[in-house]
């Protein structure tokens, strides 16, 4: 038995059938031997042993049976009879087991089961496939309820402005090179008044690159896109945002070009920040060196391109580049959810009815076979009638032979019984021939179950249908929401 829970589906038990052989065996049916009459009368030397007989007038002219030579002739044709008897016999057993062995009652039972469920399991899946996709499609319905909603609020009429995954490469590649670049200019003139000399700078260039380039990008990326909301009180702290940005980056370059003129004396000792900040506060335009100038104009250039990279890495409006993305992915989501369902639907249906399509090719085979399988037992046992009739003959002649050589031999007349001729009882037909109804309740119950088939495999194809509109009427019951237009 099989264990709990692997039962067969119903197409894997239409197709187990379809797997067994026709046939556990296919013996050949062969002809009847002929008995030869030659070589048995001269095995049993017949005209000799007639000639030699109807010499000595044996046997006697009253004679009423047959005498001892006679009777060897008809145990000969007996025994012959007998063998062909249980040829008959074997080859009668092999048609029968042929036919039992098409079985079709258990096909009947097992198709007439399995088609059905297999439509119930079809619509099951179906079921559970629309329960899967209407939770998908809710959620969706409720993304683009809540975009709408925003899009209405803020008063948005466009799409949303997504950086793809090259565009979101291509703006971290570009703050990665600013950064690489800050830190070699950076490195390159700190080390001037860095007592460490190159390796000093660079230590100092980093922080001050990272400090330029990274918070620059932040402020852009989160604070500076203020400036776009529809609220003006976030509008009015976008515009200070900006305007803190532009004083950070100016304070913060003015400090690293101040930073490159200190005397290395000023650098041993531990007043540089002290230094630096005196500078800042009483003549922070007080730069000699044309040098200065260059690094700090280089400093505020990457600094607004780091802004500039974090205020366009995503959508301008602050919150509207999230819930597109929610409500792409929900649209996809349920978009693929339905064309996996559909799919999968569309292979249960293939894989069903071709195993149906199978089934009722397999059962039109059976039929075709046990239409010959009738017809061969009939020429079986037409055969071994006629076989029986040319035994009979064969016994005549040997008879005719062993007679004809004693009359020639005699000298009394010949016994009466001589010129009757040998009447040889037949074998009766080991089984009749199914009758009619019998022939044909078969072909009635293939032709039923056929159609049975065929009705499934419309069902399925119907079901699948009605699947597919169900999975439409989601959108008709869950629509989704219509673009208002905006002035």
């Amino acid at each position: 038995m099989s264990a709990p829970g692997t039962r067969l589906s119903p197409i894997a038990r239409i197709r187990a059938l379809l797997n067994q052989p026709t046939h556990h065996y296919r013996p050949a049916t062969t002809v009847f031997l002929d008995l030869n009459v030659d070589r048995v009368a001269e095995e049993l030397q017949l005209a000799a042993r007639g000639a030699e007989r109807g010499s000595q007038d044996r046997p006697a002219s009253d004679a009423k049976t047959l005498d001892e030579v006679e009777q060897q002739i008809v145990e000969r044709i007996e025994q012959h009879k007998q063998d062909s008897h249980g040829i008959y016999l074997d080859h009668l057993h092999t048609y029968d087991e042929r036919v039992m062995a098409l079985s079709f009652e258990e096909r009947f039972a097992t198709i007439q089961q399995a088609a059905p469920e297999a439509v119930g399991d079809f619509r099951a899946e179906a079921t559970v496939g629309r329960d899967e996709l209407f939770v998908l499609r809710r959620r969706l319905n409720e993304s683009e309820t809540e975009r709408e909603r925003f899009r209405a609020r803020h008063r948005i009429d466009r799409p949303a402005r997504l950086s793809s995954p090259g565009k979101i490469i291509l703006k971290i590649g570009v703050l990665a090179i600013l950064f690489v670049i800050e830190v070699v200019i950076n490195g390159s003139f700190l080390a001037k008044a860095n007592v460490g000399g190159l390796l000093g700078g660079a230590a100092q260039a980093v922080t001050f690159a990272a400090l330029n380039i990274i918070a620059s990008f932040l402020c852009g990326m989160v604070l500076v896109r203020l400036v776009n909301h529809r609220n003006y009180v976030l509008k009015l702290v976008g515009v200070i945002a900006f305007l803190a940005y532009l004083t950070f980056a100016v304070v913060l370059n003015l400090t690293l070009s101040h930073l490159r003129e200190i005397p290395p004396a000023v650098s041993l000792s531990d007043n540089v920040g002290q230094e630096v900040l005196h500078r800042l506060m009483t003549a922070p335009y007080a730069l000699t060196d044309i040098n200065s100038w260059v690094f700090f104009s280089i400093g505020v250039i990457f600094s607004l391109i780091a802004m500039a990279d974090g205020l366009l890495f995503s959508d301008p409006y602050v919150g509207y580049a999230g819930l597109e993305r929610r409500w792409i992915e929900a649209t996809r989501k349920f978009a693929n959810a339905r064309s996996e369902l559909i799919e999968r639907l569309r292979d249960i249906r293939e894989d069903a009815t071709e195993a149906m399509n199978e089934a009722a090719r397999d059962l039109s085979v059976r039929r075709s076979e046990y239409d010959a399988l009738l017809q061969g037992r009939e020429r079986l046992a037409q055969r071994f009638a006629q076989h029986q009739n040319q035994i009979e003959q064969a016994g005549r002649v040997l008879l005719e032979i062993y007679r004809e050589a004693n009359r020639k031999a005699r000298t009394a007349p010949a016994p009466d019984y001589f010129a009757k001729a040998l009447t040889m009882e037949r074998i009766a037909y080991a089984a009749a021939p199914p009758n009619a109804d019998a022939r044909d309740n078969p072909k009635k119950m293939i032709a039923e179950t056929q159609e049975l088939l065929k009705e499934q495999v419309k069902a399925i194809h119907e079901a699948f249908d009605g699947a597919v509109r169900s999975y439409r009427e989601i959108d008709e019951l869950l629509p989704e929401k219509p673009e208002k237009k905006r002035g």
